[in-house]
């Protein structure tokens, strides 16, 4: 939720230390100055000759010390108060650094914070709990994936192998329910690999290397050029030299799926797709950006699911297994990197991929 900006609690902690440090000081000051005249008072009273000064005296001679007492007060309590806030809110900072350790997707990261029992590592184990159990089932999720995928491909791929000998059997006369069945075959052995490649990419098994987004653009462009052409789709691109660490298959298949879904939904005649790499100042940029029908932000904002097609943009073939943005977005996150999506205000898509420059790379 959107908040006003305000004060760190360290630093409320922080005043709220110095503050209390010097009322408790003046009151002690201001106690001793009642407490010497109280003296003086009573010493006359009683008749003993009393060699102090007098009021305006007394009040002139003490105030500078006392303010000088308060000024050290502030400044020690400021101090003391930062130090000891840092300290204790620092269980906190640890917990705000796992937390967003999580969010990028790694949930082997563990607090483990030590020291005795209090309420900060009640929280911490609770949250260490908390991302074991969630490893847990999303490594299960993902041997499922896989394994299920391997269980498909061996009797889709004799499937394929059975069609391909009816079809070409020349004492067989080939059927449009035979041509369907291929149609409909290959889409499944497609989205078996699809699920192959998603579970790969989730477990971030895969080595990393130097590469150049710009060649990977360029060979990712001249692999769908044909389709391109078949589509009435028009391919421009430009860029430098764009250096990042990864892997130069899976970075590929990025590329690929991206200019795959730009190609395909796109206008049905003249449309355009414009892939673009830069290099910024912390990250290497590849921009995706096509013509197409116009999508509202809701739209788009679901597009990287898995199964999750815009409606009205599906064509008849290359459809492809809906997962190809969300095999993207993966690729992206396992290369410690974000990708965005927008609606062009003339109608399509805009992909953003921010990667890490070789020099802020993390490995």
């Amino acid at each position: 939720m959107d908040r006003a900006p305000g004060l760190s609690v360290r630093l409320k902690l922080t005043f709220s230390y110095a503050g209390f440090l010097m009322l408790a000081g003046a009151v002690l000051l201001g106690a001793f100055a009642g407490f010497l005249g109280d003296y003086r008072e009573r010493a006359q009273d009683a008749g003993e000759v009393v060699i102090a000064p007098s009021g305006t005296e007394l009040l002139r001679d003490f105030a500078p010390a006392a303010a000088g007492a308060i000024v050290f007060l502030l400044v020690f309590g400021l101090a003391g108060g930062w130090i000891l806030a840092g300290r204790m809110l620092a269980p906190l900072t640890r917990l705000a650094d796992a937390t967003r350790t999580a969010a990028r997707g790694s949930l082997s990261h563990r607090i483990e914070l030590e020291g005795r029992q209090d309420e900060f590592r009640e929280l911490a184990d609770a949250f260490d709990g908390m991302l074991a159990r969630l490893e847990a089932h999303v490594a299960e999720q993902q041997r499922f994936a896989a394994n299920a995928s391997h269980e498909l491909r061996t009797p889709l791929a004799i499937t394929q192998t059975l069609l391909d000998v009816a079809r070409n059997d020349p004492n067989r006369e080939s059927s449009e329910l035979d041509e369907r069945l291929r149609v409909v075959n290959a889409r499944a052995i497609d989205l078996t690999e699809a699920l192959l490649l998603l579970s790969r990419t989730d477990q971030r098994s895969f080595s990393r290397d130097d590469v150049d987004l710009s060649l990977i653009a360029e060979e990712a462009t001249e692999t769908l050029l044909p389709l391109a052409e078949k589509h009435d789709v028009v391919i421009e691109t430009s860029g430098d030299i764009t250096p990042t660490i990864g892997s130069h298959a899976l970075l590929l298949q990025l590329t690929t799926n991206l200019l795959h879904n730009a190609i395909v939904h796109n206008l049905p005649e003249y449309g355009t797709v414009e892939v673009s790499t830069a290099v910024g100042p912390e990250d290497a940029v590849l921009t995706v950006e096509n013509t197409g029908d116009k999508l509202s932000p809701h739209v788009v904002a679901t597009l990287t699911e898995p199964f999750q097609r815009g409606t009205g943009r599906v064509r008849s073939d290359h459809v492809g297994a809906g997962l190809g943005l969300a095999i993207a977005k993966s690729i992206t996150q396992a290369h410690d990197g974000t990708l965005s999506l927008s609606p062009r205000a003339g109608g399509g898509l805009c992909v953003t991929v921010r990667l890490p420059t070789t020099a802020r790379q993390v490995t």
